[in-house]
């Protein structure tokens, strides 16, 4: 059914907000445009009238957005730690890291990891393509910004890093990414001990591999 009037942006923000409140709590497939309609306290004609492919286009376009506000989020927090003179690039590392994982439960980015989840759960059921956007918006966009860091800190002879994407990846495993599967994404707490001491064995475990043989050598 086409507009029968031209969309308002504070209408289309509201419902934008409720859906993606109402996939994080069911996810997609139980998830229904009456429900997101009641959320956001709109018709269902309306939604139809911002998003006349119905629930996939607004599915869509929920990820793509809550995936490009977390990634800035994440950049901002990499530029942070790593886009000055490292004095210590452990702590520095190490900083990242345990920020990174905390952002899971911020209240501004919650929603998202809480769609993250249901992603996660429902992978088999999702258009391939919402899926390839997500990683390419979200994860994709957050390890080449920090592969761009970890090769200006090898340029400058911090770290030794043949293949910065490739390490990229083994950084966030090591660290934030092993928080937020401990955590499943912000629903179990992590004591800061415990994050304190997961972060610290991960920053290690990567300098070992990634610092300059020099370092290695010195530190084995």
């Amino acid at each position: 059914m086409p507009p029968t009037h031209t969309p308002r942006p504070e209408k289309a923000r509201a419902i934008g907000q409720a859906a993606t409140r109402v996939f994080g709590r069911d996810g997609y497939t139980r998830a229904s445009i009456d429900a997101i309609a009641k959320e956001a306290g709109v018709s269902t004609r309306t939604i139809y009238n911002h998003f006349p492919e119905g629930k996939a286009q607004l599915f869509a376009e929920v990820i793509r957005f809550t995936s490009a506000q977390v990634a800035r989020t994440h950049i901002d927090l990499i530029d942070r730690h790593l886009g000055r003179r490292s004095v210590d690039l452990e702590s520095d590392l190490a900083g990242l890291a345990l920020d990174l994982a905390a952002s899971a439960t911020q209240e501004e980015v919650a929603p998202h990891f809480a769609l993250v989840r249901q992603i996660i759960a429902e992978a088999e059921h999702l258009p391939p393509d919402v899926l390839a956007e997500w990683r390419r918006i979200g994860p994709g966009s957050v390890g080449r910004a920090l592969a761009d860091r970890l090769a200006d800190l090898s340029s400058r002879g911090l770290l030794d890093v043949p293949d910065p994407a490739l390490a990229a990846r083994h950084f966030l495993q090591l660290t934030s990414a092993e928080l937020t599967q401990r955590s499943f994404y912000g629903v179990f707490p992590v004591s800061d001990a415990e994050a304190e001491t997961v972060v610290a064995a991960g920053v290690h475990a990567f300098l070992r591999v990634y610092a300059p043989a020099k370092t290695r050598v010195e530190t084995a």
